[in-house]
């Protein structure tokens, strides 16, 4: 017997496009099958998601000329399921008109985020033509080798918005650029821009190097051996041309700081570990929500790492001593393509590149927590200092030494190198990785709390914005926390919308059984501690559930 909600009935029909009569091209229609045995939760979450949306069009403030495309399912923990959806207007797509609508694993809709505030109302009519906005957007880089055809965007700001998203190939200086640019296309000036390309047996540097190897899975084929995990599709090492590394024997390494091989070995090690705890900790199914994750290449001739939409890119420290490819570097890199992975993707306002680059930090502590490295010292000349080991903490890149200068950002005091520990109105404006520090210093406020009192195992205490005491929920609960927060993620990303997606998504969690209602409240002590104000519509109450008969829960 299907259980009745506020949204409607629970069915097994519905559309792909809510409005019309057939899925749009690109539509997902791959959904399995339902069986009367074991109906599949992924299927029951878009019936339910495609009846709610039917049902309510006033929540998704729908207007006549609007369509719903559905887009995909994100599964999260617990059973959770995150169906996402876009919009189109006139026929244009509408750049912050998309919107998840979660579900139980019995097809129970729970709630939903939508970030547009009314229905859209505007002129598709240009006036400039789509040669004057490429003209635009090619200023905007230094080196120009692409530019796609301009296509008309609806934004939705307001009652909405007409632009020309620009896509521009090419460069800055050394570093690679697929810019995106948002023209106005009634005064012809740039709204905004992102782009794609983001900044950051066998023997590792930062895992024991020669002392103490350690296993990476490879790929065995016609006699030899390549870095490609055949346990995590996608996974993969290769040179700056994009070869993937291959061997006569499967001992790869010299545990050297500038040999390529060791940096392949760091590389793949840090990938299955952050794969492995999105896994068990987090329940997100590969690197990339699918069962897949993305190649990675090393050697590149630059202090810098950084995530071009589609590989991860390594250099080296500005010494020449090392590869850019401890852990937290790693898993930073790839984080970023897990922020492109999941609903809203990664494209957006620089107030959203720097939720990215946070995003990317915060992965990175996830991965060094599940590894827990020890602390190994050593003496080294009458000196004791830990040699080639990772330890779990919450600084960045502090074991590269990217710059000379130690660590490049710092999670429990984002300040003491030059970052914001608060939320303030000049945030959204900021250089992406200094802006970073924000949601930085609330995941470290809501993993550790404000006095964990433990710096010699990277905890030290972390002062707050408004001088109160925060407790902490621990780097697990932490994490499975922000990772259904990014699940709810729409395209128009804000501090104040993702915490109140963070509420939402302990709220989420509670419904099935895994979070409390204290994890609600210190989730918003968090936020409060560094000063985010609280969104129009965020949940302000948590009520406990308890289990049913059938093992879901219920209020």
């Amino acid at each position: 017997m299907k259980r009745r909600t506020a949204w409607g009935a629970v069915a097994m029909a519905g559309g792909l496009i809510v409005g019309t009569t057939a899925p749009a091209l690109g539509a997902d229609t791959g959904a399995p099958a339902v069986t009367a045995e074991r109906p599949d939760p992924r299927q029951l979450a878009m019936t339910a998601a495609d009846r709610a949306v039917a049902d309510r069009p006033a929540t998704f403030h729908r207007s006549p000329r609007d369509r719903f495309v559905r887009r995909g399912v994100h599964s999260g923990a617990g059973g959770l399921q995150h169906v996402a959806y876009e919009r189109t207007y006139e026929g244009l797509p509408v750049r912050g008109g998309d919107f998840v609508v979660t579900t139980t694993g019995d097809g129970t809709v729970v709630g939903s985020s939508v970030n547009q505030s009314r229905p859209l109302s505007v002129s598709v009519t240009p006036a400039i033509s789509a040669d004057a906005a490429a003209r635009t957007a090619q200023a905007l880089l230094p080196k120009v080798d692409r530019t796609e055809t301009p296509q008309l965007t609806v934004l939705a700001e307001g009652a909405g918005r007409l632009a020309y998203e620009v896509v521009v190939t090419g460069a800055k200086g050394e570093r690679p650029s697929r810019l995106h640019v948002f023209v106005d296309a009634r005064t012809g000036k740039v709204i905004e821009s992102w782009d794609e390309v983001r900044d950051a047996d066998d023997q590792s540097y930062y895992h024991g190097g020669q002392r103490t190897p350690v296993e990476v899975t490879t790929t065995l084929s016609s006699g030899r051996y390549s870095m490609r995990d055949p346990n995590r599709p996608g996974v993969s090492c290769a040179n700056q041309s994009g070869t993937v590394y291959t061997n006569t024997d499967d001992s790869w390494g010299n545990g050297g700081g500038t040999d390529m091989h060791t940096a392949c070995v760091d590389v793949m090690y840090a990938a299955a570990k952050e794969w492995d705890m999105l896994r068990s900790w987090l329940g997100r199914n590969g690197l990339n929500g699918s069962g897949g994750g993305w190649p990675m290449r090393v050697g590149l001739n630059q202090a810098n790492a950084y995530w071009t939409g589609s590989y991860a890119n390594f250099g080296r420290n500005s010494a020449r001593t090392r590869q850019a490819t401890p852990t937290d570097v790693v898993a930073h890199e790839l984080g970023h393509g897990i922020f492109q992975y999941t609903p809203g993707g990664s494209g957006g306002s620089n107030e959203k590149g720097g939720l990215n680059e946070s995003t990317g930090d915060i992965f990175g502590a996830l991965t060094e927590w599940y590894i827990n490295e020890p602390r190994v010292t050593e003496q080294i000349s009458g000196t004791t200092a830990v040699v080639n080991h990772d330890p779990p903490d919450y600084l960045v890149g502090e074991e590269v030494d990217l710059v000379g200068q130690g660590p490049i950002r710092n999670m429990y005091r984002p300040s003491t190198l030059g970052d914001p520990d608060c939320y303030s109105s000049s945030v959204p404006r900021m250089e992406v990785h200094q802006a970073a520090g924000v949601q930085n210093h609330w995941f470290y406020l809501l993993a550790e709390g404000s006095n964990p009192n433990d710096p010699a195992n990277g905890r030290p205490n972390s002062p707050t914005c408004n001088g109160s005491t925060v407790t902490g929920v621990g780097i697990q609960k932490a994490g499975l926390i922000f990772m259904e927060t990014l699940n709810l993620k729409t395209s128009t990303w804000t501090h104040s919308l993702a915490r109140r997606a963070s509420l939402q998504a302990v709220l989420n969690l509670v419904r099935v059984g895994r979070a409390t209602c204290t994890d609600f409240t210190r989730t918003r002590d968090a936020w409060n501690a560094v000063s985010v104000p609280a969104a129009s519509g965020e949940p302000t109450t948590c009520t406990a559930v308890s289990p049913s008969a059938d093992g879901t829960t219920r209020p």
